[in-house]
Formats: C-alpha cells, sequence, structure tokens
C-alpha cells in the first residue's frame, strides 16, 4: 500500500511540473483595483514566480519573506519576476496594502478574491508556489512552506 502511494504522488508531481502544461489565462486585480490579465505579466520573456497567499497564513509570509532575502539578486542573475496572489475575500483584501507596505515586499501583487485562478489551477493548500518558464509553461510545482524551500525555487531558476 505504502509503495502504491508513492508511486501515485510521484506521478501526480510529475505531471503538476510536466513541460507542456500552460499557465492558464485569468483576469485579476491589481492593488488598485484595475484589471490584469495574468498572462500578460507572465509572458514577458523571463521565468515568473508566481505564489498563492492569504493574509492569514503565517506560512504563506514566512514564504514570502524568505522569497524577499534573495529576490533582488535573482532579478539580476536570472531576470525573474515574482507575482504575489492573494486569495483573500473581500474583508481580507482590506488588510494587504498594510501586509505588503509593513513587509517592504517588492513583488507585483494581484487578487483572485473570486478564486477563479485558484479553481484552475486546481490546487487547495496554500501558499503554493509556481514558477513559469518564458513559454509559459509550468516548470515548477510546490504547495506548503519549510525553510530552505526558497533554495529549491533558486535551482530551479539555475536550471539545475
Amino acid at each position: 500500500m505504502k509503495i502504491l502511494f508513492v508511486l501515485l504522488t510521484t506521478l501526480m508531481i510529475g505531471f503538476t511540473i510536466n513541460d507542456s502544461t500552460k499557465f492558464p489565462e485569468a483576469q485579476l486585480k491589481n492593488m488598485e483595483g484595475k484589471t490584469v490579465n495574468v498572462q500578460d505579466i507572465t509572458s514577458k520573456n523571463k521565468k515568473t514566480i508566481i505564489s498563492f497567499w492569504a493574509s492569514w497564513c503565517k506560512p504563506c509570509k514566512s514564504e514570502m519573506d524568505a522569497i524577499a532575502e534573495y529576490y533582488e539578486e535573482w532579478q539580476e542573475d536570472y531576470e525573474v519576476e515574482m507575482i504575489a496572489v492573494t486569495i483573500d475575500n473581500a474583508r481580507g483584501l482590506a488588510k494587504v496594502p498594510g501586509i505588503i507596505a509593513s513587509k517592504g515586499w517588492d513583488y507585483t501583487f494581484l487578487s483572485d478574491t473570486n478564486q477563479a485562478l485558484k479553481n484552475k489551477l486546481n490546487f487547495q493548500t496554500i501558499p503554493q508556489t509556481y514558477i513559469v518558464d518564458q513559454d509559459n509553461n509550468i516548470i515548477y510545482s510546490h504547495n506548503s512552506y519549510s525553510p530552505g524551500d526558497e533554495l529549491e525555487i533558486e535551482k530551479v531558476l539555475k536550471g539545475k
């Protein structure tokens, strides 16, 4: 039974990061309330990190803090962009600008309050992090956060 579980998990992970899996198109709002097509950001001929989070999610904030320590260097070395997509509802969304300001995160922030993009990607747990290549292929997918996960992200950015 254990072997079957490991095999199925391995197959699911392989499917999740299959190079032919395109990151879906979706209309989200930026922090000013303007509608943005997420693919207009992810298709800038660079790798993009997309992290789904919420204001109430401590592991999400820990992950974004950890990435912030490397982000400027990653931008220079790998020409990467970070998009942080909050799945907060309208009430939680009101807290997001204050959190961003207090943390000093320098990412592109979008809101998926109706969870349309989350539903297209079909994940349940946050933080949920993707890396999308220059052609909008999902090349990495990971949920939850443990210290050191940012180093795995860097390996993917390096192409290793």
